[in-house]
């Protein structure tokens, strides 16, 4: 992978063994500085990762120089190479018991990934005149979702620790979790206690086979035995002890997993012309209105069917709604269309579809909401409330749209 620069290795003093590793990987050119060099080797050197060797009394030097690269534009991964316990917010860590640093190339080409996605939005964004997406500022374990797989006594502890700064989808067994996974897309996965070393093994070598979770941030917390260290995944990380170190491991990957999704979400609505939600992967408020309007016109000159459906949830919390409107982007037909609405509620358009059909359409997809969706107040189950209308003769766009909106607001306007 052809990279905008070298990676920067620091350490105590001396050249690390993984810098031969690194370099032998061909993955950038390796430059060594040392804690007192660091600061001034990235301002002349202008890395593209920088990896940094955990030894004693490192800690005040790890943190200022996680501090500095925190807000980099373009993202500039940090690695840290050794047990840490408690890493700052952007700091990845990567453990090698044994100093068996084979996994290493595999990880630095991962988060090396993300920066060139970052860069490529830059530059997108940086080359349009009036640039149709923009990247939000704010921190993206906001939006992040993490699956818990497990049901041992670390399931509660666990919970609660990656609940506090994130989503987090509960599965009792990775058969549930398998199908979280095919549904929904997750920023990490979180793999408990209350499986027998042949099931845990067996899921892992699943995740490890399917090309769509490769680059996934897998953790195996616990004291669980008979689990490898090394199943051809980039960030697979084995932490042993209680659900608080775990937490602390786990969060740096699914951060940067977090940015990478939105990332994505920001290039494809700038390959859709700025049409596209880069919150959400459904279209813009704007660009639904122009396509439902034509969808409308068209219907009612060439004959068919047309039918649409509000989706609404108590609350309206923005979890809640952006989890929803992420969830409906991967399951709708490639012939409809959505968008998120100001309220939080989700307008669908069904084309070709009349009111019976567009009725089982609606009914599966508040099936599947209901079932993976995220509240803001933890395991409280949501029920989407579905308004459906279809198009009838001489109708307008607005007056299909209006019968979507509740009693409340078809009465006050």
């Amino acid at each position: 992978m052809s990279q905008q620069g070298p990676i920067i290795v620091v350490a105590r003093e001396g050249r690390p063994a993984f810098a031969d590793v690194l370099a032998d990987s061909g993955a950038s050119p390796v430059v060594t500085a040392t804690w007192d060099e660091a600061a001034a080797a990235f301002t002349q050197v202008q890395p593209a990762l920088i990896v940094f060797e955990v030894s004693d009394g490192c800690t005040d030097d790890l943190i200022h120089l996680a501090s500095g690269l925190e807000a980099a534009a373009p993202y500039v991964p940090l690695i840290a190479v050794g047990p840490l316990s408690a890493p700052p917010r952007n700091v990845i860590v990567f453990d090698a018991p044994d100093n068996a640093f084979d996994r290493l190339p595999a990880r630095v080409n991962a988060a090396l990934r993300v920066r060139s996605l970052h860069l490529t939005v830059l530059r997108r964004l940086n080359g349009e005149a009036a640039p149709a997406a923009s990247l939000p500022d704010t921190d993206p374990i906001e939006d992040a979702t993490a699956l818990l797989v497990g049901r041992g006594p670390s399931y509660p502890a666990l919970s609660v620790a990656f609940g506090q700064h994130m989503g987090v989808i509960g599965a009792l067994s990775v058969e549930a979790a398998a199908n979280h996974l095919n549904i929904r897309d997750v920023d990490g996965v979180i793999v408990g206690e209350g499986f027998s070393p042949r099931v845990t093994d067996a899921f892992l070598t699943v995740l490890s086979e399917d090309s769509r979770f490769r680059h996934l941030p897998v953790i195996v917390g616990g004291s669980l035995a008979g689990v490898r260290a090394d199943y051809g995944m980039a960030n697979l990380e084995v932490v042993r002890g209680s659900a608080a170190a775990v937490a602390a491991i786990a969060l740096p990957l699914i951060r940067q997993h977090a940015l990478e999704a939105r990332l994505t979400r920001a290039l494809n609505s700038l390959d859709a012309g700025g049409f596209l939600d880069p919150r959400t992967g459904l279209l813009t408020i704007d660009a639904f209105d122009r396509d439902f309007g034509k969808a409308v016109s068209e219907t009612i000159a060439q004959g068919g069917g047309l039918s649409a459906a509000r989706f609404a949830f108590a609350g309206r919390d923005r979890r809640t709604s952006l989890d929803a409107a992420r969830i409906l982007s991967r399951l709708m037909r490639r012939m409809d269309f959505a968008a998120l609405q100001e309220d939080g509620s989700i307008l669908a358009a069904f084309a070709q579809t009349d009111l019976r059909t567009a009725h089982v359409i609606a009914r599966r997809l508040a099936s599947v909401l209901k079932h993976t969706m995220l509240s803001a107040e933890g395991n409280k189950p949501i029920d989407p409330q579905v308004t459906l209308a279809t198009l009838r003769a001489n109708d307008s766009a607005e007056a299909l749209l209006e019968r979507l909106q509740p009693a409340a607001s078809r009465a006050a306007s």
